[in-house]
């Protein structure tokens, strides 16, 4: 018996890891160099302006509450019930036969079920970590001058990258069309549908955790000072 490929491993965070492997894909260990990376996230503009972030006058203190231990737990109840509307989220019906359209019209209508509610959570993360994020630096600003600039950089970061961020996460239900497909053209019974539920979930779970990466850093500055 012939013996399958080993694929590369895929370096980076586990969203990077899952999406190629939904995509059978094996990501180039070499590519662009960093430098030319880093120019199709951050133009020069941009780039003084963050320099200038790191040197400039510090951003002005904002009322209100400072950091403690309810504000974490609030932080970290806000994240369990994204997760919690993740993995409880009930199976989707199946379509109804009166509306299903011939030439796998029916596999369209239940995708574009999982699709729309791919995009629901993805909506739901970005609001969610967007208000934590601005109230964690609005807390950092109260702190000290270290943290108040630790602040106008996130900003600033959040700034530049954000649009570039959106664009790249807004292709991801494309990608689990196509392998929704796959799993379906290749199974015989309803067990596909299962496993790519689970890839599903596994997928929002690992976005959630990328969207929340620079909250937990903010987090860890608050809790250290």
């Amino acid at each position: 018996m012939a013996k399958l490929p080993k694929r590369t491993p895929v370096p980076g965070p586990a969203f990077i890891r899952l999406l190629a492997r939904l995509a059978e894909s094996n990501l180039a260990s070499s590519g662009p160099a960093l430098s030319d990376r880093l120019s199709e996230w951050v133009d020069w503009t941009r780039a003084v302006t963050l320099s200038k972030a790191l040197d400039g006058r510090l951003p002005p203190a904002v009322d209100g509450p400072d950091f403690d231990a309810e504000e974490d737990a609030e932080c970290q109840r806000i994240r369990a019930a994204l997760e919690a509307s993740i993995v409880q989220e009930p199976e989707p019906a199946r379509p109804a036969r009166r509306a299903v359209q011939a030439d796998g019209g029916e596999a369209l209508l239940e995708f574009t079920v999982f699709r729309e509610r791919y995009l629901t959570h993805q909506r739901a993360m970005l609001g969610a970590t967007s208000r934590l994020r601005g109230r964690l630096r609005d807390m950092l600003t109260r702190n000290s001058p270290a943290l108040a600039r630790l602040a106008e950089v996130d900003a600033l970061m959040e700034q530049t990258l954000s649009a570039r961020e959106h664009s790249l996460l807004a292709k991801v239900p494309v990608l689990l069309g196509v392998h929704f497909e796959r799993l379906r053209d290749a199974g015989s019974d309803d067990a596909w549908r299962e496993v790519f539920r689970r890839d599903m979930q596994t997928l929002l779970l690992a976005e959630l955790d990328l969207r929340f990466q620079p909250i937990e850093g903010l987090l860890a500055a608050l809790r250290t000072h």
